[in-house]
Parts: C-alpha cells; sequence; structure tokens
C-alpha cells in the first residue's frame, strides 16, 4: 500500500472524529458548561494553578503526554503487522484513548484540581482512594528512573543534541517571562523562541559533547544524576516559569517535526514494505494481547489520565477548552504514531546501513530490524529505526544529513524530558494527596514531597549500583500502564453514572482495558514463575491483587447506585 494514501485516510479520519465523536461527547455525555468557574481562576496560585491560553496549556499537555510513548510502542508493534499497529492506533485514540484523557481533564476541573487518584475518594470511598494512589506512584516510580536512564542513552547515542536540550532551559526561561510578564503574543512568542532553538540544533549538530567518567561514574551515570537534580528544580518552580514554556516550545518543536515527516512523505511516497499481519514473529509474545500493552500512547496510555487530572486541570480556563485540549491532544498522539508506523513500515525501506556497513533497501531492510523480538525490542533498535526512516523520509527535502540527526534526536531528547519533568511534578502532587489521606504533614508541602518523588527515583536508579536499577521493574510498567487506564476509565463511568448519564461511552473501553490488561498479566506472572524471577513476579501478583480488590469495591458502589435509580 502508498504510505501517502494511508496518512491522508487517516488524517481525515482524525480530523473527522474531533469534529463528531468528539464534540458529541463534550455536548451529550460530559456536557461541558463554559459558564463554569475552573480551579486556574478559583484557587489560582501562579505556582501550580495558573489561568492559561488554549494554544499554550495544549502545547504542554500534548507534549506531556507525547513523550517517547508514540514512537517506541508503534516502532514496536509493528513487529505484528502494520495493518494490526495502525488499527490499534487510529481506533484506540478515537474511541479509547481520547475518550479517557478527555473525561479525566472534566473530572478534575469539576473537582478543584485534584488528581484522579484523589477523586475517587468521593465517587468510590477512602480505600480505594489509597489503592488507585498507591499504583499511580509505583507507575510514577519507575517512569522518573527510567526516562532519565533513556534520556542519558540518548545523550550518548546521540552526542549532537546535549547542547541544544540544555540551551532550551534559558530559552524557555525567556519564553515564560515575556508572555506572563511582558504580555507579548504567545503565537510570536513561541515562533521566535523555536527559531532560536533551531539555530543551537545546528550549533549542536557541529559541536557534538560527550562525558567522560568521573570519581568512579560513567557517563550514564553522571547524566542520572545531573538530570535528577534538574528536574527537582523544574518541578518546584511555578509551572508558567520553565515547565509550561519549555513544552510549548516543544510543541512547535513537535509539530514542525510532524509537518517535515508528512512533507517527506508527499515527496518520496514510499511504499509499505513490511508484512501486513505477522502473527508468530520470532520470540515474541502473542500479539493479543501484547499488542494493546505495547503500543499504549498513541492508542490509550494511564500516565494521560495523571497529566489531565495532575497538571493540565490545574490551568485550563475554561470547560469549553477541555474538548481540544482533552480530546484534541491524543488524536494529534494518534496522528504522530501513525507517522512513526509510516516512518518505520516505508521510510525504512529507503535505505538501511547495517552494522558491517552493507547497504538494504526494501523488505530486507525491515527484516533486518524485525527479523525477530530481541532484534526490534532494545531501546536503540526501536529509536534507530524510526530515526532512520524518517531521515530517509526527510532528506529529500533538502536538510543535510548531520543536521537531519541532530533534528530527530533533540527531539527525541526533549520530549523524553518533558515526560520526566512532567512525571515528577505528579509524582509530587500524589505524594501530597497520600500525605493529606494518610496525615503526613511535613510530606503535604512542595520541596519535602519533591524530595521524596526525587530520591525515591535515585535509589530505584542506581540500586545496583550503576543507574539502570529501573530496568529490573521495567517489564512491569506497560500492564501498570494500562491498568491505570482501565481504572481512570472505571472512576470516569461511576461519575456518569451518578450525574445519570449513560457511561456506554466509557464503560466498553473500560472492560476491554481491564480484560486485555488482566489477560497480559497471568500471562506475564506465568513467565516470572516459570523464569523464577520472584521480584516481578510477587510485585506483579500484588499489582493485580490491588486492580481486583479497586473494581470489587467499585462493584459494590455500582450495585448501590442502581438500587437508587429503581
Amino acid at each position: 500500500m502508498n504510505s501517502l494514501a494511508l496518512i491522508i485516510l487517516a488524517f481525515s479520519g482524525f480530523l473527522a472524529a474531533y469534529h463528531t465523536y468528539g464534540k458529541f461527547l463534550a455536548r451529550r455525555i460530559f456536557r461541558v458548561d463554559v459558564n463554569a468557574v475552573c480551579p486556574s481562576y478559583a484557587l489560582q496560585d501562579n505556582i501550580d494553578f495558573v489561568p492559561t491560553k488554549k494554544s499554550v496549556l495544549f502545547g504542554h499537555h500534548f507534549t506531556s503526554i507525547a513523550g517517547l510513548g508514540p514512537i517506541v510502542g508503534p516502532a514496536i508493534g509493528v513487529i505484528w503487522g502494520w495493518v494490526p499497529a495502525l488499527a490499534w492506533v487510529f481506533l484506540g485514540s478515537i474511541l479509547m484513548g481520547a475518550v479517557h484523557d478527555f473525561g479525566a481533564l472534566i473530572l478534575s476541573l469539576r473537582a478543584q484540581g485534584r488528581s484522579l487518584g484523589d477523586i475517587t475518594a468521593t465517587l468510590i470511598n477512602h480505600r480505594v482512594r489509597t489503592l488507585f494512589l498507591i499504583i499511580i506512584f509505583f507507575g510514577i516510580w519507575i517512569v522518573i528512573a527510567v526516562f532519565a536512564l533513556i534520556i542519558a542513552i540518548l545523550f550518548t547515542m546521540y552526542p549532537e543534541s546535549v547542547l541544544p536540550v540544555w540551551l532550551q532551559i534559558p530559552i524557555a526561561l525567556c519564553t515564560g517571562h515575556l508572555i506572563y510578564k511582558k504580555g507579548k503574543n504567545p503565537l510570536w512568542v513561541g515562533i521566535a523562541a523555536t527559531a532560536v532553538m533551531y539555530i543551537t540544533i545546528v550549533l549542536g549538530a557541529y559541536l557534538p559533547i560527550k562525558l567522560i567518567s568521573f570519581f568512579g561514574l560513567n557517563p550514564l551515570a553522571l547524566w542520572i544524576i545531573a538530570l535528577l537534580v534538574y528536574v527537582y528544580i523544574a518541578s518546584t518552580l511555578p509551572v508558567q516559569k520553565l515547565l509550561q514554556p519549555r513544552d510549548f516550545i516543544n510543541s512547535f518543536q513537535l509539530l514542525i517535526a510532524m509537518l517535515l515527516l508528512t512533507l517527506g512523505i508527499f515527496v518520496t511516497r514510499p511504499k509499505i514494505i513490511a508484512p501486513a499481519i505477522n502473527l508468530s514473529p520470532l520470540g515474541a509474545p502473542p500479539m493479543f494481547p501484547f499488542i494493546f500493552i505495547i503500543i499504549a500512547c498513541g492508542a490509550i496510555s494511564g500516565f494521560h489520565c495523571l497529566v489531565s487530572s495532575g497538571t493540565s486541570s490545574k490551568q485550563c480556563d475554561t470547560e469549553s477548552n477541555a474538548l481540544c485540549i482533552g480530546y484534541g491532544s491524543m488524536l494529534l498522539e494518534g496522528a504522530l504514531a501513525c507517522l512513526v508506523i509510516v516512518a518505520v513500515c516505508a521510510g525504512l525501506g529507503l535505505g538501511l546501513t547495517t552494522k558491517n556497513g552493507q547497504t538494504l533497501t526494501g523488505a530486507a531492510a525491515f527484516a533486518y530490524n524485525y527479523s525477530s523480538w530481541t532484534q526490534a525490542s532494545g531501546l536503540q533498535a526501536k529509536l534507530g529505526s524510526f530515526i532512520t526512516g524518517a531521515a530517509n523520509v526527510i532528506n529529500p527535502l533538502g536538510i543535510p544529513q548531520r543536521v537531519t540527526i541532530a533534528l530527530m534526536g533533540v527531539f527525541l531528547v526533549s520530549f523524553a524530558a518533558t515526560t520526566l519533568d512532567t512525571s515528577t511534578r505528579i509524582q509530587r502532587y500524589v505524594i501530597s494527596e497520600l500525605a493529606c489521606a494518610w496525615k503526613i504533614k511535613l510530606l503535604t508541602k512542595k520541596h519535602p514531597a519533591t524530595i521524596v518523588a526525587v530520591l525515591s527515583a535515585f535509589i530505584l536508579a542506581f540500586s545496583n549500583g550503576n543507574g539502570n536499577g529501573a530496568l529490573s521493574l521495567w517489564p512491569l510498567f506497560g500492564t501498570v500502564n494500562q491498568l491505570l487506564a482501565a481504572l481512570a476509565l472505571l472512576v470516569i463511568s461511576i461519575y456518569l453514572i451518578k450525574k445519570r448519564v449513560t457511561p456506554f461511552y466509557t464503560a466498553i473501553p473500560m472492560f476491554i482495558m481491564l480484560f486485555v490488561t488482566g489477560w497480559a498479566m497471568l500471562l506475564n506472572l506465568k513467565t516470572f514463575y516459570a523464569q523464577k524471577d520472584w521480584l516481578l513476579f510477587c510485585i506483579s501478583i500484588s499489582v493485580f491483587g490491588l486492580e481486583i480488590w479497586m473494581v470489587i469495591e467499585s462493584a459494590f458502589v455500582l450495585k448501590i447506585l442502581f438500587k437508587r435509580k429503581r
């Protein structure tokens, strides 16, 4: 199939879905109230609660939910074929992911900007709130430690990205100052900041920076320490100082990268050379249910509900903007995932140089990177497939290869850094909410809660002494993340039932996610038991038990609600 036709159909479908299904949900299901006073005004403190223009908040939300997820997941999920990967991204983002993100944002806007985990105390009971917050804490704990490692790896893989990524910090600080202190137009400030950012990318292409070992610490460990220090500072600063303007700049960067990829596809029109369906890749787990776990961001991801109800709800200035920010951002992320699928399933076929210098094209190029699960599942393999395919598509536009590589390297690091920043801030909120529930007054404060968030991630990262300790728990993250999505949809469905609104549009996705996540967890438990990996086995069975407990508690609440309706 021609990749250009595929992209046109997918993008047209996303646009139509926003203006039909999305607006239906806003009007008839969530009943958006344009006159409602949002928490950003009611609780405005100019630190976390900051009324924000739609364009700026869209940039923050979009880049926060995106990160590397819609790149890494689809780049490995295509091992089962481009058809199931594309179908899950397209249908999942429209009918499940965007509904999940939009619903979480609306609930938080109507609950003083509280996280979805904390809201469960009101909708279900205090026990379930504690269960949900513990699951959230566990998931974010892994994310912070692993994403610090991922950025450190990317810095070593793409030293051209180091200079522009760190220079983005003063650029973001200036951007926030011009928008909030000087009252400048966000669009023009964003364009100017992005232009300066691209100048630094060109500089980085010719001035790569590599760390050397220091005090017995290897470069990866040094980068992880530097990044954890940075996120402590970034997550305690007022959101409009650094996090929000940095994400705003990153949104321009992401849109430009997507535009370049789209233009490249229009120019090159690469033919899809990957198999349409491959049910039995060598060494791979079964496609069902694992395609729903591997491809999360880009279809549906539990992490998104944490962003919607963690940072975005505290900045949204009116409920009418929630559709664009919650539903629209998810569809744009789905569009990015489609571009990634084309890059690895078609762009890769334009040329791939192997480690021994051989140049492969067509189906042979795809087969080289996707001949087995082991070949496709490593971080360098996943990102390498995307970057090579994307560079092949973009190169005909006349951008030098060196600058293209630097551009894509900065693109990847910037969005990993956005996930790291946002996760640390959200973890601080989770710790504060747990501290309120457990009456630990000290941890309800900003700095102590952030210290716990960062220090716990540091302990996990260096639990094996070299900074990659979180990888021991990473096999659990996919199922925990999708479990969060299922539980978030459960909470949203209960909210709708209490409001006497049909929960059909959230309950069906909830049942699907509970089923596939439970299925995947059981298969993982079987694998961990067979491998005698008792750490992962015990943690998995504990998380599975928390899920079952939360569902049972919720079922009792639903039973009571249905009795009242009669």
